[in-house]
């Protein structure tokens, strides 16, 4: 036997850890070299780590629900059985018909037809080959999908299989495996009932974990408090519902979020103080030139928080793709660490799921947060006379060792300011 050790790789992005959430293999499967046999979250980005050997599991030597140090063995792996396998010779086997040709040309329809063929036999698709170029993402994309990526026709450099072909082959797909076996759902069974009710214990992992992690250390550190108030937005319904029209003819979704931000910018250079942070280490306040917008995003796996870097320096339009974008990745679980990191201040949009009021939790080290809520019709006495306005509520929340309650009542009437005329705004929306 040649019992080999497969490590946490360094991931990367300044990561020290990650914390195991769930195995993908167990002893005595067999693996193939780059196969991911794991999930690991860090930073609330989950990751698969594949095997750089080939072989066989002898040892899980972590458990789900460990923290687990770069570069600590994760799992040992018996490689001399690999190879023994391949060496062997097999019995009454005949060799396999050859293509005339293996161009990179071949029609997409072929691909299609070998991996419905996959699928009809089997519920998983085929482990890929270790030749196939693709990230652990793509990789396990494909087994979501039930692709067999072997099959996929990669568009990418080098014949790197991407995201975007595993999708178009599965999109082909859809109606030609109508027919396939499909996975039954475990029958759930009854929680334990008493006469008290019962309770259920489950493992604090992976995300909900780090959110709650953050959240607990963020209300130790920074002193809270919240403002506020409603805006009449009657002239930004009117002024999006115009830009609205012109997305559409760019295939774009706008929505109210990138007004916000670009008001709340505006806004910022206006209050510089929060743009900041403070470094409690050398007790100094950190002043930004820049401005990185995160905004809240509500996901099956918990709260994420992408980041839109240099917001300041984009369009209404390039604000919602990138919206869309990492709102829909934040979904699937394919945000990329950088994408969660460095923002300056984050948006909570409570609205788009109800609620009036709320006092978020700012994210540290930022020092302040600004929620919106549903727009409703309501009358608003204006020039003498009561006339039909959109309201809508907002908040913001402050770190007060660097913001004072003036400060912020005098922030939140600027912004006010800017959403009640979002006119003079234009310039920088379309």
């Amino acid at each position: 036997m040649a019992i080999e050790n497969v490590n946490l790789p360094d991931i990367g992005e300044g990561v020290t850890e990650g914390e195991m959430i769930k195995w993908l293999v167990s002893v005595g499967d067999s693996v193939e070299a780059d196969q991911p046999v794991a999930e690991v979250m860090t930073d609330k980005a989950t990751v698969e780590v594949p095997s750089p050997i080939a072989g066989t599991v002898t040892e899980l030597v972590v458990n789900e629900g460990d923290i687990v140090p770069i570069e600590t063995v994760m799992l040992k792996v018996d490689s001399s059985a690999s190879a023994a396998t391949s060496s062997a010779p097999a019995e009454n086997q005949e060799p396999a018909p050859v293509a005339a040709s293996t161009t990179t040309e071949a029609p997409v329809a072929a691909h299609l037809h070998e991996a419905v063929a996959a699928s009809s036999t089997s519920i998983e698709p085929p482990v890929a080959d270790s030749k196939v170029l693709a990230t652990p993402s793509t990789r396990r994309l494909a087994r979501e999908l039930n692709v067999d990526i072997n099959n996929v026709n990669g568009t990418g450099l080098a014949g790197r299989v991407t995201r975007e072909d595993v999708l178009s082959l599965n999109k082909g797909a859809g109606a030609v495996a109508a027919g396939a076996p499909m996975m039954k759902l475990p029958e759930l069974k009854p929680l334990a009932s008493s006469a008290s009710g019962g309770e259920e214990r489950v493992p604090l992992r992976g995300i909900r974990r780090k959110i709650a992690q953050q959240m607990q250390m963020t209300k130790q550190v920074v002193p809270h408090f919240t403002l506020m108030d409603e805006a009449n937005v009657t002239e930004l319904y009117k002024t999006r519902a115009k830009v609205k029209a012109i997305g559409q003819q760019y295939g774009v979704k706008v929505t109210y979020l990138p007004f916000i931000m670009k008001a709340l910018i505006a806004t910022m250079r206006e209050f510089p103080m929060f743009n900041a942070s403070i470094d409690d280490a050398a007790e100094e306040i950190v002043y930004k030139k820049y401005f990185n917008i995160g905004f809240a995003a509500d996901t099956p796996q918990g709260l994420m928080v992408p980041v839109i870097k240099n917001a300041d320096q984009k369009t209404i339009l390039q604000l919602s793709q990138e919206i869309t974008d990492l709102s829909t990745r934040a979904r699937d679980g394919k945000l990329a660490l950088d994408e969660m990191k460095g923002a300056c201040v984050t948006i909570t949009n409570i609205g788009s799921v109800g609620g009036t009021y709320a006092t978020p939790i700012i994210n540290h080290p930022e020092v302040a947060i600004l929620g919106m809520y549903k727009m409703v019709d309501k009358p608003v006495y204006m020039d003498g006379k009561f006339k039909a306005a959109k309201v809508m509520n907002y908040t913001v929340t402050c770190d007060h060792r660097l913001i004072d309650g003036a400060v912020a009542a005098n922030f939140l009437n600027a912004f006010f300011k800017r959403i009640e005329n979002p006119s003079h705004l234009l310039l920088d929306m379309i």
